[in-house]
């Protein structure tokens, strides 16, 4: 379970919502409280993705998954090295790494086979992330608060979005709808030449 698909996305599904209840119900945050919100976010945000990058019943390529990782550390890193950055800067840098792990999202949903049934959780996901980006850079000179409250709505809409995709994905794969066997899925017809093979195995009682 521990390397299962469904996992990661449960996990990053989970510490979306908390962190954005703790965005939505902090009015008097700060930048700087903000820039250590951010980057608890997009680091935990990249173990999920290194996760699932990992997982035994990963669908698609994994490049991915590992490219949203390694662009979630590296914006958390800049927001942390840069303790001296402003609200606009910070906005800025908010919108630049929704609207790009967004688009990558999207990309890395069609690489995914179609009935997996999670192909249009994971664009939903990247579109929101796309659109929160758009908002932020259409109103770069908002306050910190205004910001925050964005912020938090984003990781609201995002995290509920993964949790439902994680969901989906674990009864899938409790009913066997996953994978039958040779790669056959539930909504794959069972191949005539197995079928006559069957048929034609020799029962013992």
């Amino acid at each position: 379970m521990l390397r299962s698909e469904s996992t990661s996305f449960l996990l990053r599904g989970a510490v979306a919502v908390a962190l954005g209840i703790v965005a939505i119900a902090w009015p008097g945050v700060t930048v700087s409280a903000l820039i250590v919100l951010f980057a608890i976010y997009v680091f935990c945000d990249a173990i999920g993705h290194f996760h699932r990058a990992t997982a035994s019943d990963r669908s698609g390529s994994a490049a991915g998954s590992i490219a949203l990782g390694v662009l979630d550390i590296a914006a958390g890193v800049v927001a942390l090295v840069w303790p001296a950055m402003t609200v606009f800067v910070l906005t800025i840098w908010l919108g630049v790494w929704a609207v790009v792990t967004g688009v990558v999202e999207v990309g890395a949903a069609f690489t995914m086979p179609a009935r997996r049934g999670v192909r249009t959780g994971m664009v939903l996901v990247g579109l929101a992330s796309i659109v929160f980006g758009i908002v932020v850079f259409t109103h770069p000179s908002i306050g910190v608060l205004s910001v925050t409250l964005l912020f938090g709505l984003f990781l609201l809409v995002y995290g509920v979005d993964l949790v439902t995709t994680g969901v989906r994905m674990r009864r899938r794969g409790a009913t066997g709808g996953d994978a039958l066997g040779g790669g056959w899925t539930d909504s794959t017809p069972y191949p005539g030449s197995a079928r006559r093979a069957d048929q034609a195995a020799p029962r013992y009682r």
